[in-house]
C-alpha cells in the first residue's frame, strides 16, 4: 500500500488563492462564490488524489478569512427526510451545525444560515429554532417563483426579490452547504439580484473540485466522480459552450451544462448587459488539475475509488437505500475500466479468511462466518474472522495492532476479566442478546486493559498507524463496527451480506 504522493497541496493553495482573488477584483470587489463539494473532511478527494489534504479548502478559507464571509445553505427537504452524510453517519442538519463549529475553530465566522425551499416543514422549523436560540442568524427562502423557465418572474420582486437579503461586509462571500441540492446557486443569484438593485455590481463564480475540467473526460479521477454521484445520476460531458466559444475541450457535468443557458439569461436580465461568462467552465475557479504531480498514481487511486463505490452501492441496494439503476450505473463504470472486485487487494484475503473459518470450530457465530482483511502501510495484509466472542472487525484490528507492536500472536491483549465484564454488562444490564464484542466495545476494552497491561498499552499506541489503511469485510459491518472503523480513519468496503440473521440491529 505504500503509495507515492500524487498531489501538491501547497501549489494548489497558491494557484487557488490567486485565481479566486483575481475573480473578486473583476466584479466591483464583491463576489459570491458557490462552494461545491465538501468544505471539510473531503475524503473522496483525498482518496482519488493521493496527498490531498482533506481540509485543504479550510486552509484556503483561513488564508482568506479577512476577505471572506460565509453563508451556509441547507435544503428544508433534506432536514425533513433526515438525509445522511455517509462518511460521518450523521444527518445533514447535524453536519451543518458541525460545520459551523469547525469554521469557528478555524477563526471563520458564519454570517447566516439559509434554509432553502422552505415551506414550513416541522423539522426545518425545529432546526431554525435550535440555531436562533444559540445566536445564529437564520434566513428562510421559499421556492423561487417561475424557476427555471420564466426569467421575467424569476428576476422580479416576486422571484428573487421575495427572498430576504443577507447582509455581508467582505468582498468575497462563500456560499456553501452540506451536499448537492442545498440551494447554493439560488442563494447566490438572490444576493446578486439584490446587490444590482442597489447599484452594487457584484459577480458570481463557482468552485467545484470535480469533475476536473482540464483532465480528459474518461480520466479515472473524473469517472470516480461519476461513481460517487451515481445515486443522483450525475455524469460528465465535454462542455459544448466552451468548445463553441474557444475551440477548446473542457470537462463539466450535466447539471451545470443543462443549467447554463437559463443561468446566463438570468445574469443578463439582472445586469442588463451581455453575460460575462461564455461557458459553464468559465464560471469555475477550480485549479486542482494544476496541482497533480503524479498522474499514474492518481489514476490508480481513482480506479480503486470506483471499486469502493461499487461495493458501497451494492450494500446500499441490499439495505434498500439505493435503486437498481444506481447500482447498474456503477457496474458499467467498473466494466469500462475492466476492473474486478479482486483488484482491490484486501478483498481476496478477507473472503479466504471467511472460507477457511468454516472448518474451525472456534470461529463463526450462529452459522455466519465473516472474514476481514486490512492492508498496512508497508503492504502487509492481516486477516481476521468473527467468533462467538468478537466481531470480525474487532478481531482484525486487534491482530493488526499486535503485528505493528510486534506482540506475539499467542499473547492476549484483553484478559478474560475485562471481556467477561463487558459481556455481562451487555446481557444483564442492557438486555442485549449478543455477547460478541463489536469494534467500539473492543477498543474501549483495549483502553481499559492498557491501564494495567504493558502489551495492551503498546498495542493501543499503534492504533493511530491504521489511519488511511484499506479494509474489506465479507459482511456489512454493524453500527458499532462501522462507527469504530470510521473513527479510526480506515477506507472500508464490504460485500453485501448481512452479519446477522436478525432484521433489527442495534
Amino acid at each position: 500500500m505504500a503509495s507515492r504522493i500524487g498531489f501538491d497541496n501547497e501549489r494548489y493553495l497558491q494557484e487557488q488563492t490567486r485565481c479566486i482573488l483575481e475573480r473578486v477584483q473583476r466584479f466591483d470587489n464583491k463576489l459570491y462564490l458557490e462552494f461545491g463539494g465538501k468544505l471539510m473532511y473531503d475524503y473522496h478527494a483525498a482518496r482519488v488524489l493521493p496527498g490531498y489534504d482533506p481540509n485543504v479548502k479550510m486552509r484556503l478559507l483561513h488564508g482568506l478569512r479577512d476577505k471572506a464571509d460565509i453563508i451556509l445553505c441547507i435544503f428544508a427537504g433534506d432536514i425533513e427526510r433526515k438525509k445522511i452524510r455517509a462518511d460521518f453517519g450523521i444527518t445533514y442538519d447535524s453536519d451543518a451545525m458541525k460545520l459551523i463549529d469547525d469554521l469557528k475553530g478555524w477563526g471563520i465566522h458564519v454570517v447566516g444560515v439559509v434554509i432553502t425551499r422552505f415551506e414550513g416543514q416541522p423539522s426545518a422549523n425545529l432546526f431554525k429554532n435550535k440555531l436562533e436560540r444559540r445566536g445564529i442568524r437564520v434566513y428562510t427562502h421559499r421556492y423561487t417563483k417561475g424557476y427555471p423557465t420564466d426569467v421575467d418572474l424569476i428576476v422580479s420582486e416576486e422571484g428573487y426579490g421575495a427572498n430576504e437579503y443577507i447582509e455581508t461586509d467582505k468582498p468575497l462571500v462563500i456560499v456553501t452547504g452540506p451536499g448537492p441540492g442545498s440551494g447554493k446557486l439560488a442563494t447566490c443569484l438572490s444576493q446578486f439580484y439584490h446587490d444590482h438593485q442597489h447599484g452594487v455590481h457584484s459577480g458570481y463564480a463557482k468552485f467545484e473540485t470535480f469533475p476536473i475540467w482540464n483532465l480528459p473526460l474518461k480520466h479515472p479521477v473524473n469517472v470516480a466522480y461519476e461513481a460517487a454521484t451515481a445515486d443522483i445520476g450525475d455524469f460528465n460531458l465535454i462542455d459544448p459552450f466552451h468548445l463553441e466559444a474557444y475551440g477548446k475541450t473542457a470537462v463539466n457535468y450535466n447539471r451545470d451544462v443543462e443549467a447554463f443557458p437559463v443561468l446566463r439569461r438570468i445574469l443578463e436580465r439582472i445586469t442588463g448587459m451581455e453575460a460575462f461568462y461564455r461557458s459553464p467552465t468559465d464560471m469555475g475557479v477550480n485549479r486542482a488539475g494544476f496541482a497533480i504531480m503524479d498522474d499514474e498514481e492518481v489514476q490508480e487511486a481513482a480506479r480503486q475509488e470506483i471499486l469502493r463505490r461499487y461495493f458501497r452501492y451494492q450494500c446500499e441496494y441490499a439495505l434498500g437505500f439505493a435503486e437498481k439503476g444506481t447500482l447498474q450505473r456503477v457496474e458499467l463504470l467498473v466494466k469500462e475500466f475492466d476492473l474486478k472486485p479482486e483488484d482491490r487487494s484486501v478483498v481476496g484475503p478477507a473472503r479466504e479468511a471467511a472460507t477457511s473459518a468454516v472448518h474451525n470450530p472456534e470461529k463463526g457465530n450462529e452459522g455466519i462466518y465473516c472474514g476481514s482483511a486490512v492492508e498496512l502501510r508497508d503492504g502487509t495484509i492481516i486477516t481476521g474472522c468473527n467468533s462467538p466472542f468478537m466481531h470480525a472487525a474487532s478481531s482484525l484490528i486487534l491482530k493488526a495492532v499486535k503485528h505493528l507492536a510486534e506482540i506475539p500472536p499467542r499473547l492476549d491483549l484483553l484478559p478474560p476479566v475485562i471481556t467477561e465484564s463487558v459481556r455481562n454488562f451487555k446481557t444483564e444490564i442492557l438486555n442485549e442478546k449478543s455477547v460478541s464484542l463489536d469494534l467500539e466495545e473492543t477498543l474501549v476494552a483495549l483502553s481499559i486493559s492498557a491501564t494495567t497491561n504493558p502489551a495492551a498499552r503498546l498495542a493501543l499506541e499503534k492504533v493511530k498507524e491504521l489511519k488511511g489503511c484499506e479494509v474489506h469485510i465479507t459482511h456489512m459491518p454493524t453500527p458499532g463496527d462501522e462507527a469504530g472503523l470510521r473513527k479510526l480513519g480506515l477506507n472500508v468496503t464490504s460485500d453485501p451480506n448481512f452479519a446477522t440473521k436478525d432484521l433489527f440491529i442495534s
